[in-house]
């Protein structure tokens, strides 16, 4: 960061700050009426130093997601709610159509036993379910990580393989093609069917097209949600039997439908 830039940054600071301080004025001259909230101070895009994230105009990040540093985030991937991708000490980059799913982890290693220096990267069209920890690895195009899975410094999961829910990969540990892993610390556990292979393009598939949806709905004006409030108030589901009597016919307007490209997921 150049002189103007830190100059900039400094005046954006002490701005905020002024903000906070004329809160904390206002809530002294409230007196018995005080009540004291915090401005919170959560930032989605967060520079560190040098290093700023990167994220192509057609992915998703949720609001409550945070992205540090040197991340970079590829056309229409998907970073859920709750998640944190710290790229502080070293590089993320998660490829095209990949989707991080709510609360999951992904940090990278400047400094381990082994003495490498590890990015994170994930491919394209990979799937990492809720709550996964991800450090220091790579995750090749089209493979798949379950809920709670942790992925330890050096370990490449290839294209097409699949760790299992909750299982611990060990460091330097490498998942072959078309294989699923689980238990801790994780292991063979079978090849993977056509089934499941074609499923985890069809699982990323969805979470962009999901995504969609969650984006316009964040990008929202007030009006727009208020709009929408009423017209679910108004076409409510009543008895088929008391709208029949009163000669209602309702159907329920295009701005309230699911796209017909969301489809459930599935468990594996």
């Amino acid at each position: 960061m150049g002189t103007l830039g830190k100059a900039i940054y400094t005046v954006g600071f002490w701005i905020r700050e002024t903000g906070q301080a004329i809160d904390r004025l206002g809530c002294r001259l409230q007196g018995n009426y005080y009540f004291h909230e915090q401005l919170s101070r959560h930032r989605t895009l967060m520079n560190l130093f040098n290093k700023a994230p990167t994220v192509d105009k057609d992915a998703f990040v949720a609001p409550s997601a945070s992205l540090i540093g040197d991340v970079h985030v590829g056309r229409n991937a998907s970073i859920w709610y709750g998640c944190v991708l710290r790229g502080d000490v070293n590089s993320i980059s998660i490829g095209a159509g990949s989707n991080i799913q709510d609360n999951s982890l992904v940090h990278v290693a400047k400094s381990n036993l082994s003495g490498k220096v590890l990015p994170t990267i994930i491919g394209n069209n990979v799937t990492v379910g809720h709550s996964a920890v991800l450090h220091g690895c790579t995750v090749e195009d089209e493979a798949f990580v379950g809920m709670g899975a942790t992925l330890l410094d050096g370990a490449v999961v290839e294209k097409n393989a699949m760790v299992a829910a909750g299982a611990l990969v060990r460091q330097n540990t490498r998942i072959p093609c078309g294989e699923v892993w689980g238990g801790n610390p994780a292991r063979f556990l079978r090849k993977l069917t056509q089934e499941e292979i074609a499923f985890i393009s069809e699982s990323a598939a969805n979470y962009s097209n999901l995504a969609q949806v969650h984006a316009g709905e964040n990008a929202k004006s007030f009006d727009a949600i208020e709009f929408e409030k009423a017209l679910r108030k108004k076409f409510a589901h009543k008895d088929e039997e008391y709208d029949s009597m009163l000669g209602v016919v309702r159907e329920t307007p295009p701005e309230l439908v699911l796209p017909d490209n969301i489809q459930a997921p599935k468990a594996i």
